[in-house]
């Protein structure tokens, strides 16, 4: 994708979309008018990086993004409004707003919709993002024009970064549980009082046992709280490092 003459102001589309099983219409103007928006455009709905990458750091930076002003974050996709909002539905975000350009006719003019019928997706959008502020756009990072789907710049790290590069960002906090286990609710408590987001992984789900419990981090016992991919320990070590911040 080589687009050299990228547009100053978002186009004027009306976007066909349903809500609470009725028909709607959403306008540009209504979108971005007066309001300072992040808008992050992908190829497709359950696609894999949009799914395990894309989306969810935008939705995990969200509250960072509204504390430097930013009003609202947008995803927007060549796919119809009950494709995209299943996909909503599925990723369980309640910080994104998703739109369904189904006619492409929003990405075409923006300059990003390319044809992927080598692979059977037909016409799609390319992988970007943009800051908008009052329709005007004040910057875009479109993906290098590389085979495949290259993800490299339009990353919420990346748009977070520009517009500010000082802003703290929250800690990637997982906590490895096990059922009765009365420190690991006091480690959630204690992760909660401070208003930390963490994603709690329970002994018995998703495969993980006692035995691959111990091959992960050469500890047995639970709770066991990482951080930012680092394990620090257990609840002890947990009101340590929270103590500290």
């Amino acid at each position: 994708m080589s687009n050299t003459n990228q547009p100053t102001q978002v186009p004027s589309v009306t976007f066909n979309t349903i809500n609470d099983q009725q028909w709607s219409q959403i306008t540009t103007d209504s979108l971005f008018a007066g309001q300072k928006v992040v808008v992050f455009s992908l190829p497709g709905a359950f696609t894999p990086t949009c799914s395990s990458s894309h989306l969810p750091r935008y939705d995990a930076l969200a509250e960072t993004f509204k504390a430097n002003g930013v009003d609202r974050i947008i995803c927007i996709s060549v796919n119809d409004t009950f494709v995209m909002n299943a996909w909503s539905a599925d990723q369980g975000t309640k910080n994104i707003e998703f739109i369904p350009d189904g006619n492409g006719e929003f990405t075409e003019a923006m300059g990003m919709l390319v044809d992927k019928s080598d692979i059977g997706f037909g016409k799609r959008s390319w992988r970007y993002s943009m800051l908008v502020d009052d329709g005007k756009i004040s910057k875009m990072f479109v993906e290098p024009d590389l085979p495949g789907d290259p993800f490299e710049v339009s990353d919420a790290d990346t748009m977070l970064d520009f517009i500010n590069p000082e802003a703290q960002k929250p800690k990637n906090i997982s906590v490895i549980t096990k059922p009765g286990c009365g420190f690991c609710t006091k480690a959630k408590n204690a992760l909660r009082a401070k208003k930390l987001n963490f994603e709690e992984i329970e002994i018995g789900s998703n495969g993980l046992s006692s035995n691959s419990l111990q091959a992960l981090s050469g500890m047995g016992t639970t709770p066991q709280i990482f951080v930012d991919g680092q394990l620090i320990g257990g609840s002890e070590a947990l009101d340590e490092w929270l103590a500290a911040l």
